[in-house]
């Protein structure tokens, strides 16, 4: 019986890839609903036997969790959305620099941290959206237009405490400076249509049912509309247009969502693993067909519904981390010019 069990036990470690550590696995706290990065991990998983444990919340809230658990804390990995939240988690000292060769080839410059903090794992825009029966695009070919006073009344955009529209802010006072961000904020508060609340989508919906005729919000919403299972938003969806602003210029404002780990990681190499991962080939191509968001490199494949609004389209390509340590400028300005 006990000869059996020995083969038995010799027989399973040969059929395992040498490669395969099952006692391996990474902890990430995401500010990322799982249902958008679960069939990522699985196929890490499937490929290198290392488990994934994710834990799911707002990123204020994971960043404050993992400044209280402090040297006990499970995270490996902090996932979240925006220049702005990466670069805070770091200013909080709760990351460290990522060693990787490949993250350095993958990643190209301006996605990532100047100090290997954090690396951006996928592209969104911040792009105009618009009523087509109610504006011609060419008065809105720009995020300078929306503060043209011919939009008085006619501009709904959610609060200036959204992370997103912080660092559309940031982007302006890097190529205009602060002056002109002041006045364009201003003059922009003045064209609302009313006070901000809501989510990019509602905001879209104000668009669609005529409250609003114009507002700013992320592609990959416009791509939930269109593959939605309700029927009204799919109808929603054929009502709304989109322009990716200042082609003439700097581009369209563009963002990420990305990955770090953590000062207190206990699996190092397995996180810095999964994050190698998420930036190859077969993860950036998922992101871009399963999220409608845009691959960190522009020669994979993206999903039929993104290629339909303009792909390529031309990227503001400031650096990211500059994006970040703007941020609270970004918010003194909102302040001043009275956009709540």
């Amino acid at each position: 019986m006990k000869n059996k069990a020995i083969l038995t036990f010799l027989l399973i470690i040969f059929m395992i890839p040498a490669h395969v550590t099952f006692s391996d696995e990474v902890n990430i706290y995401s500010a990322r609903k799982e249902y958008l990065i679960k069939p990522l991990t699985d196929e890490f998983t499937k490929e290198t036997g290392i488990k994934v444990n994710i834990l799911s919340a707002q990123s204020k809230v994971l960043i404050k969790k993992i400044i209280d658990e402090g040297k006990s804390t499970p995270a490996d990995i902090l996932l979240t959305v925006d220049a702005g939240n990466l670069h805070d988690a770091k200013t909080k000292g709760i990351s460290i620099p990522i060693r990787s060769n490949k993250l350095m080839k993958l990643v190209p410059a301006h996605l990532r941290d100047i100090e290997n903090h954090w690396f951006g794992l996928s592209i969104r825009s911040r792009v105009i959206m618009y009523n087509p029966n109610k504006i011609s695009p060419s008065k809105i070919s720009t995020y300078d237009s929306l503060a043209n006073s011919e939009l008085k009344n006619r501009v709904c955009i959610r609060s200036s405490s959204n992370i997103y529209n912080q660092s559309l802010m940031s982007s302006i006072i890097h190529h205009n400076g602060e002056l002109y961000a002041y006045d364009w904020a201003s003059n922009v508060v003045r064209n609302f249509s009313h006070s901000p609340k809501g989510n990019d989508r509602s905001q879209m919906t104000s668009v669609v049912l005529g409250k609003c005729d114009v507002t700013l919000a992320n592609t990959y919403y416009l791509g939930k509309w269109i593959t939605s299972k309700k029927e009204i938003e799919r109808e929603y969806a054929k009502k709304i247009k989109i322009i990716f602003p200042n082609q003439n210029d700097r581009g369209a404002h563009i963002n990420i969502s990305g990955a770090l780990i953590t000062k207190y990681s206990k699996n190092i190499d397995s996180a810095t693993k999964l994050i190698e991962f998420l930036a190859s080939d077969r993860a950036q191509e998922i992101y871009a067909k399963k999220n409608h968001e845009y691959p960190i490199r522009q020669d994979i494949e993206v999903s039929n519904i993104v290629k339909s609004w303009g792909y390529p389209f031309k990227m503001d390509m400031m650096s990211l981390t500059t994006l970040g340590s703007l941020n609270n400028q970004a918010g003194i300005i909102f302040d001043k010019a009275g956009w709540k």
